[in-house]
């Protein structure tokens, strides 16, 4: 009986560590910041002039496998440039979380701002080839990434930041 009751207490000391492990982690992971950014999906190429382009039916389908690469995270904004072809690439994100649409703009973004405005919060970025690697970039305060090429539109960056720490990775999604 005494062996029971000696190896109780044990439990019981684990449990209790356990817990406090997991509310400590609960606790600093709302200090952990999430960017995940993307380049708009394929775009209709029929008319070269045409600087505002949508989707092309392709691009319409790279837009919905978005929505399921991103099904399990909880987003908590998403950001856009005003175009026609990385408002549609966001859309069906942007419905599937019940989230409006934020409007940005490449060429006014502080970065240290933005980081600041979003922190603690899981966000979704959407740009363009000329633009999401500089935003990268920009957020970890380092040139490492270079423009993609204009027929690659799979990369998926994603920057954490967490107890002052910037993390980077690149990710290939066909």
């Amino acid at each position: 009986m005494v062996i029971g009751k000696e190896v109780l207490i044990i439990n019981m000391k684990q449990l209790i560590l356990l817990f406090l492990i997991l509310s400590s982690i609960e606790i600093s992971s709302q200090d952990c910041t999430e960017i995940y950014l993307i380049r708009h999906a394929e775009k209709d190429r029929s008319d070269i002039k045409n600087r505002n382009p949508e989707l092309n039916d392709l691009g319409k389908k790279r837009a919905l496998k978005w929505v399921q690469v991103f099904k399990n995270i909880e987003l908590d904004k998403i950001y856009s440039t005003n175009y026609n072809r990385t408002i549609q690439t966001v859309t069906p994100i942007s419905k599937e979380n019940n989230i409006d649409i934020l409007i940005y703009s490449p060429s006014k973004i502080d970065y240290e701002s933005f980081i600041l405005d979003n922190n603690g919060s899981k966000v979704l970025v959407v740009g363009h080839s000329n633009t999401i690697p500089f935003f990268v970039n920009g957020l970890i305060n380092k040139e490492f990434y270079q423009q993609i090429d204009d027929l690659n539109n799979s990369n998926l960056y994603k920057v954490t930041i967490f107890n002052n720490k910037i993390s980077h990775s690149l990710l290939y999604v066909n």
